[in-house]
């Protein structure tokens, strides 16, 4: 008997439809955050959509933030020299989470435990490029993330 096929997170939390929700909610919440409307207030409409696509590529969906937007490359330059602060990312990280209780989102420990990995080493890494000095490597690579990744400080 063969062992069951594991689905990605992507595919667990529902797909795009599901992030789209999640970013949506999320950044119509982060206009309401005084720590975080700031960082945002330069934000345009399509910046829900463009997360969601990048957090889909990167649990396990569709390569389509790589192919319409650039991939990781274009995500670093999104970071740079914003100066974002430990205070901001943990707010980002708590309303995010919050904003997946409120609409249902999977909450099983596996589930949630990938979650959180993913957004506090998502997170640490967009502080670190949002810092002076910081410059983008053109051939890194998307991450790719699933239900027990360990990345270390010499891997992208």
């Amino acid at each position: 008997m063969s062992e069951p096929q594991v689905p990605t997170l992507y595919a667990w939390l529902g797909g795009l439809p599901t992030l789209l929700r999640l970013t949506e909610r999320f950044y119509e919440r982060v206009k309401e955050d005084a720590l975080l409307a700031p960082v945002f207030a330069h934000m345009n409409g399509e910046h829900p959509a463009h997360v969601a696509a990048f957090l889909a590529e990167v649990l396990g969906g569709p390569a389509t933030y790589s192919a319409e937007h650039g991939g990781h490359p274009h995500m670093v330059r999104q970071h740079l020299n914003r100066h974002l602060s430990q205070a901001q990312r943990r707010a980002w990280v708590a309303l995010l989470l919050d904003t997946a209780d409120e609409l249902g989102m999977p909450d099983d420990p596996e589930f949630r435990s990938a979650l959180v990995g993913y957004l506090e080493w998502g997170s640490r890494l967009a502080v670190l490029n949002s810092q002076p000095g910081v410059t983008v490597d053109d051939n890194a690579t998307m991450p790719k993330w699933g239900w027990g990744e360990v990345k270390g400080p010499w891997q992208g």
